[in-house]
Formats: structure tokens, sequence, C-alpha cells
């Protein structure tokens, strides 16, 4: 009876929680506008569509690991929620985080030539690819990384959970101001010789910052740890996007060809908030069950989800209700409301998140589990991967789900 008691307050503490954090997801919808209407950059320089996962990847490896660290050491108090005087922990963060977006930016850009094979010119485009993914990284990493940390501050300070509201916020506007960023740094590439000059001064900066702090600090124990446990993670995420983009293409021809039924429009209007939503369910799971595990109050066992059971359950309702947002903004926007069609593709949209949501539960969990097991810091691997992952899995479920709404 007394659990019945606890459980109700802590599901909807969650649920509302989540859904706060969540409709930042609308950004989402924005940043795929951004995108459309700049479609003709692609046309000009044909490589630059092909890292725009990568970019995006790249910040949500970078963003989830600051975010899952950051908000586990608050709870911890290993991280004070103040700007100025903070700890030793704190900084030695921030300045891995640094030196992880120079190493991000340089491995990504090579994984996205070697996967290149329409054209030549290796060296060429992987200079070009570098410096754009470089400069792109630093103005995000100056914009968003105080953003970040105020939401981490505040909502701490707040009484509001971390774990629940800083990812899922952080990682759809950081979808929109990188896209935005990425747009800006591929006109001033195309406006003539004179303006890329500034691109390369931003890249070598960060070069040279990235060595002083590496040199600075690789004595540091808690600092190596956070590269060593991260380069893997970067490994795995750059060929999990190539997974994605493969199966995009296989949505865009089933999309396509089945046009009579199921809008175009609205499905890529929706598509990088259905990404983003499902990201935040699994960072939502990982970063509760992560500081549960840092508490001590969880064991790292697959049978401990029935005591994280109201987190889990509140973060996926949250997401249905935003699901249901997106189908009705989507039509919308896109002159295609009616009750008929806002039933159809709510459905459409419910099958796709109860695929990737599930999926990305169980991958939480396991990633969780194996690394805490393992004596590894799961915060290092825990939001990177299944935020990734995610982009993959939600692809993968849109997929499977219109294959089978077409059959009924």
């Amino acid at each position: 009876m007394d659990l019945t008691v606890d459980v109700k307050p802590a599901f909807i503490k969650t649920l509302k929680q989540s859904v706060m954090a969540y409709a930042f997801n609308i950004f989402g919808i924005a940043a795929g506008t951004i995108i459309a209407y700049n479609s003709g950059i692609f046309e000009r320089i044909p490589w630059s569509v092909v890292i725009y996962p990568a970019i995006l990847s790249a910040r949500g490896v970078i963003g989830g690991l600051f975010c899952g660290r950051l908000s586990t050491a608050l709870h911890l108090g290993t991280v004070q929620p103040r700007f100025f005087g903070n700890t030793k922990s704190f900084y030695l963060l921030f300045q891995a985080i640094v030196f992880l977006t120079f190493e991000a930016s340089l491995f990504i850009g090579l994984v996205a030539v070697l996967f290149r094979t329409t054209f030549g010119g290796f060296f060429t485009e992987l200079c070009d690819m570098t410096i754009m993914l470089m400069a792109t990284m630093v103005l995000a990493l100056v914009v968003i990384s105080p953003l970040t940390i105020t939401v981490s501050f505040l909502s701490f300070k707040h009484g509001l959970d971390p774990d629940v509201i800083l990812y899922p916020v952080e990682s759809t506007v950081s979808d929109l101001l990188i896209t935005a960023i990425y747009i800006s740094v591929l006109n001033l590439y195309l406006m003539h010789v004179f303006f890329w000059y500034p691109l390369l001064v931003v890249s070598l900066a960060l070069l040279f910052a990235s060595v002083y702090i590496f040199i600075r600090n690789f004595r540091e124990p808690e600092f190596t740890k956070t590269l060593k446990e991260s380069l893997l993670t970067l490994i795995t995420v750059s060929f999990i996007i190539n997974v994605a983009g493969t199966f995009l293409g296989r949505v865009d021809e089933l999309i396509r060809g089945r046009c009579e039924v199921y809008e175009v429009y609205p499905v890529y209007v929706v598509y990088p908030a259905l990404i983003d939503t499902i990201g935040d369910v699994g960072a939502v799971v990982s970063s509760t069950f992560t500081t549960k595990l840092a508490l001590g109050t969880l064991k790292a066992s697959f049978s401990s989800i029935k005591d994280h059971f109201t987190e889990v359950s509140g973060a996926w309702t949250a997401s249905l209700i935003m699901y249901f947002a997106y189908s009705l903004l989507a039509l919308t926007i896109a002159g295609k409301l009616s009750l008929i069609n806002l039933t159809s593709f709510t459905m459409l949209l419910f099958t796709v998140n109860l695929l990737a949501a599930a999926l990305i539960v169980m991958v939480s969990y396991s990633v969780a589990i194996i690394t805490f097991q393992k004596g590894l810091d799961p915060d290092n691997f825990l939001i990177p991967i299944e935020s990734s992952l995610a982009d993959t899995l939600t692809t993968i479920s849109l997929f499977v789900a219109l294959t089978l709404w077409a059959w009924v």
C-alpha cells in the first residue's frame, strides 16, 4: 500500500518534468525548416550534406557526455551550482569537453571521408571537411556550453532534477543552434576565398587550445579517464550514424512510393523531433539510473528495472504525449489537418514510438549495467551512445512502421 502512495507522485513528477523538457523538441521542426530552405548549398558543396548528420551526432556525443557527467556530479556534490569559483572536477570536465570537440571533429571528418566513394580528392576533401567541422563545433561550443551549464545549475537550484531536464533541453536547442551555425559557416565558405580564412583561424585556435589543455592535464586521472573512455564512444558513434543514413534513404523511397497514403511533408516536418524525443527518453532513463547507481540506491542488474519503473514509464508516457502534439502540428503546417488524417498519422507515429522507445530503454539499461560492472563511468558512454543510436533506431522504426501501415 505504501508503495502505491510513493510510486504515483514519482511517476507524476517524472511525467511533468519530462513533458516540460520534451516540449523543447518543437525546435527540431525549426531545424528541419532551416535545412529545407538552404538545401541549395548542398548542391554547391556535395560533401556538406554528408557531414551534417555527423555534426549533429558529434555534438550529441559531446553534449550528452557533458550533460550526463554534470547532472550526476551535481547530485553527488562534486560540482557546485555556481558559475565562478567552482570545483576542480568542474573545470577538468569542461577542459575535457574542449579537447573532445577537437578529437570528434578530426575523427568524424576522417570517417566521413572514408565513407565517401562518389569522387576523388581524399586529402583536399578531408581538409575541407575537418575545417568545416572544427569551425562549426567551436562556435557551437561557445554558444551551447553556457546554455548547458545555465540550465543544469538553474534546474538544480530550483528543485528540478537535471537528470530529467538537462539533456532533453540541451539536445533539442543544440540541434537548432548548430544547424543555424553550420549553414552560416557554409555560406561563409562559399562567399569568397578571403572569407574562408576566419574559419581556418577558428579551427587552428581549437587545435592549439586542445594541445595546451592536453599538456596541462594529461597527468590528471579524471581528465585522462574521460578522454580514454570517450574515444571508444566516438569510434562507435562514427559508424552508427552511417547506418542511420542508409535507412533514411530507404525511408525516403518508401514514403515517396506511398505518398498517396502518407504525405511526405508531414513525415519530414516531424522527423527531427521524433529522433530528439527518443534520444530524450533514453537520456532520462539512463541519467536517473546512473545517478541511482552512483548513490547506491539501485543495483547494476536488469532485475532492478522494476524499482526504476516510475522513471521509465513517466519518460515514455511523456514521449507519447509529444508524438501526438507533433502529429497535430505537422498536419496543421502541411494544411492537411482533419480527423481522419490526424488519427492515421498519430497511429503511425505511435507505432514508431513504441518500437523505438522500447529499444532505446533496453539499450540504455544494458550499456549502463555493462559499463558500471566493468568499473567504467557510465556517463562517459550512456547518453553519447544512446543519442546516436536514437537516430538509427528511430529511422529503422519509422521504416518498419511505414511498411506495416502500408499493409493495413
